[in-house]
C-alpha cells in the first residue's frame, strides 16, 4: 500500500525494478557456485544465521516495540517489516563491507526462499497475538522473491559460468551502474517519501534505530568466528524487504498508517546500518593489509 508523495507511484516502481533487477545481476556475476560448498560443510553457521534473522529479529521488534508503548499501528509496521526478511540489496551491502563470499549469498538465497514459509506463519501467529485477520498466499511472496532476486541474481551466475569471458569484461562496468542506479533510487524515495518519516515522529524513529541496532549486534554475535561471516550475518540480520511487508499490507487493505511506517523504517534503518558498514569495510581493508 504506497503512500502518496510528490512523485508518481509509477516512476517509483519502475526505478526499483530496473535498479533491483542490475544490482541482484550485477552480484550474480561476482558469484561462483562452487563457493557454496564452503557453507554446505558449515551446517551449524548457516543455522544460526536464519535463527538470527528469521527468529531473533521478529522477536527483538515486538520487544522494543512493546517496551516503549508505541501507537498500535506504528507497532504493527515494525513488527511487520521484521518478519520480512531479505532485503535484496543487502548481498551487495553485506558484499561491500567485507561480508563473507560464500556466506552471504547462500544467506540471501536461503532467506529469500525460507521466507514464502517464514512469513505466512509470522503472520498467522500475529494475527491471534494482535486479534487481526490478515493473511498472505505464499505463491504471491514466491512470485515477488522470483522476480525481485532469484532471477537477476540466476542470470548473473549463469552468464559468469556460461560466458565467463564476456561476464569478466561487463562485471565492472555493471557495478558501478548499479552504484549509481542505487544511490539515485535512495535519494528519489528520500525525496518521495521524506514527510512519512519526519510524521512517523522521533519515538517511532527511535525504535526503528534500536530494533536495526540490536539486529546488527544479534547477528555479529551469531555470525561465527571470521569477521567477514560476521558482518554478512550482522547486515543480512538488520536488513528487511519493505516490498514483501507493502505486499502484505496491499493485499490485506490496511491502514495507510502502517504503510507510512514502514517506509519510515526503510530510512531510518538504512541510515542506521551505515555506521556498522563503514566500521566492517574499513576492518576488511586492515585486515587485507596487515
Amino acid at each position: 500500500m504506497p503512500v502518496d508523495g510528490p512523485i508518481p507511484g509509477s516512476i517509483i516502481s519502475i526505478a526499483a525494478a530496473a535498479t533491483l533487477f542490475v544490482v541482484m545481476f550485477d552480484v550474480g556475476l561476482a558469484i561462483v557456485p562452487g563457493e557454496f560448498r564452503w557453507v554446505l560443510r558449515r551446517p551449524a553457521l548457516l543455522v544460526k544465521a536464519l535463527f538470527a534473522v528469521l527468529i531473533a529479529v521478529p522477536v527483538i521488534a515486538l520487544v522494543v516495540t512493546r517496551a516503549l508503548d508505541l501507537p498500535r499501528l506504528a507497532e504493527v509496521g515494525i513488527v511487520l517489516m521484521a518478519i520480512s526478511p531479505g532485503a535484496p540489496v543487502a548481498l551487495r551491502r553485506s558484499l561491500g563491507a567485507g561480508g563473507h563470499r560464500s556466506l552471504a549469498p547462500a544467506l540471501q538465497i536461503a532467506v529469500a526462499v525460507l521466507a514464502v514459509v517464514s512469513m505466512p506463519l509470522s503472520i498467522a501467529a500475529l494475527d491471534e497475538y494482535y486479534g487481526t485477520r490478515a493473511v498472505v498466499e505464499p505463491l504471491q511472496l514466491a512470485r515477488q522473491v522470483f522476480f525481485a532476486q532469484l532471477l537477476p541474481l540466476s542470470l548473473g551466475m549463469a552468464m559468469t559460468r556460461l560466458f565467463a569471458t564476456t561476464a569478466a569484461r561487463l562485471a565492472p562496468r555493471l557495478h558501478r551502474l548499479g552504484g549509481m542506479l542505487l544511490i539515485a533510487f535512495l535519494v528519489v524515495v528520500l525525496i518521495d517519501i521524506w514527510p512519512v518519516v519526519i510524521g512517523a515522529g522521533w519515538l517511532v524513529a527511535a525504535a526503528i534505530a534500536i530494533v536495526t541496532a540490536l539486529a546488527l549486534a544479534v547477528g555479529h554475535l551469531l555470525g561465527g568466528p571470521e569477521p567477514a561471516t560476521r558482518t554478512a550475518t550482522a547486515i543480512t540480520s538488520a536488513a528487511r524487504n519493505p516490498g514483501l511487508a507493502l505486499l502484505v499490507l496491499a493485499l490485506n487493505a490496511s491502514n495507510p498508517a502502517i504503510a507510512a511506517t514502514v517506509l519510515a523504517y526503510l530510512i531510518v534503518s538504512t541510515l542506521t546500518v551505515i555506521p556498522y558498514a563503514i566500521w566492517r569495510s574499513r576492518a576488511a581493508r586492515m585486515a587485507s593489509t596487515s
